[in-house]
């Protein structure tokens, strides 16, 4: 049986990830540790799970921890339970600074436990697909990525500056990047971002268009922005267009489909599964296997959130930007 304890729930993800939970039967969930007492009350309650006011207490008790709290609160977080060998899934984006996400790393390896940061997209079996028919060269060499991240505006602390690290480019730039860098092992290379306050009276950008080079010298842009009405019947979109010197692929991971657009015909393929199932799912076995390479890792977490910094000092300088480890 597998101990897990939540620690912080400020992120609506951390719900679906308890009820994910929930549905393995050799999970037990310790409890939850909010800051915010109205929040853990909340939580305790909604999803019947024990509260705990001393953090280190409910790490103590737990074999693993989930981390859900506001992003600036990770490195605490994740620094505390790797002191005391605890296994740690982390939600995205794995800090607010490169900084705090490289000691985040180094102290996990010092311990000898797993860090995987929650990226949920990349278990969507349409990407599995998607990086099978890359791998299979049935594209050819890829000329361009153009993709969108859309979502409703978050509101609450995801539009404090100190607690998020940023607006919509820091919240969804690290999702499509993640999948990119894994479908087509590749690195960004470079990126230039504009980036506005154009839907909400906030303080933090709720648009954002990148523009990147990867390795290659291929061209990927990126619509991060929070622009979809608190009405929309989902939380927001995945889309990615992929073309290659032999085809195209469009890819909507919350349509679960993958359209290949190919010199010999139109084919579609349809994929569906719960992201977040897969994500706890793989965590999981990875505590119960001890595996310290999972699927997204610390490094996954730390590139991805490279390029939303660089992009936010493309936008402060104006012009493109090298990105420099």
């Amino acid at each position: 049986m597998i101990k897990v304890g939540i620690l912080g729930i400020a992120h609506m993800h951390g719900y679906s990830y308890v009820n994910q939970l929930k549905q393995l039967n050799d999970v037990e969930i310790v409890g939850v540790f909010d800051r915010d007492e109205e929040k853990a009350m909340k939580a305790s309650e909604t999803l019947n799970i024990k509260k705990y006011d001393d953090y280190n207490k409910l790490i103590e008790e737990s074999d693993s921890i989930i981390i859900a709290s506001e992003n600036s609160y990770h490195k605490e977080y994740t620094i505390a339970s790797a002191k005391q060998k605890k296994n740690i899934l982390c939600e995205k984006p794995i800090a607010t600074n490169i900084e705090d996400a490289e000691e985040m790393i180094k102290v996990c390896e010092e311990n000898d436990v797993i860090l995987q940061i929650a990226f949920p997209v990349r278990y969507a079996p349409s990407v599995f697909e998607l990086k099978k028919i890359i791998e299979n060269d049935e594209i050819g060499e890829i000329v361009s990525i153009s993709s969108t991240n859309h979502g409703r505006m978050p509101g609450g602390w995801f539009i404090q500056k100190e607690l998020s690290g940023g607006g919509s480019v820091i919240d969804h730039t690290v999702h499509v990047v993640d999948v990119i860098r894994w479908v087509l092992n590749t690195e960004i290379k470079g990126v230039s971002c504009k980036k506005n306050t154009l839907n909400h009276d906030i303080n933090v950008e709720d648009s954002g268009l990148l523009m990147m080079e990867l390795e290659n010298g291929a061209f990927m842009t990126l619509d991060s922005s929070w622009s979809y009405p608190n009405n929309h019947p989902y939380w927001g979109d995945v889309r990615i267009r992929i073309v290659g010197t032999k085809g195209t692929i469009n890819l909507d991971v919350f349509d679960p489909k993958v359209t290949k657009y190919l010199n010999s015909g139109t084919k579609y393929e349809n994929y569906a599964d719960n992201f977040d199932y897969l994500l706890i799912k793989d965590f999981i076995n990875n505590v119960k296997t001890n595996n310290k390479n999972p699927l997204t890792s610390g490094k996954d977490g730390l590139e991805a959130l490279r390029v939303a910094v660089w992009a936010y000092k493309s936008s402060e300088k104006n012009n493109f930007l090298n990105i420099k480890k």
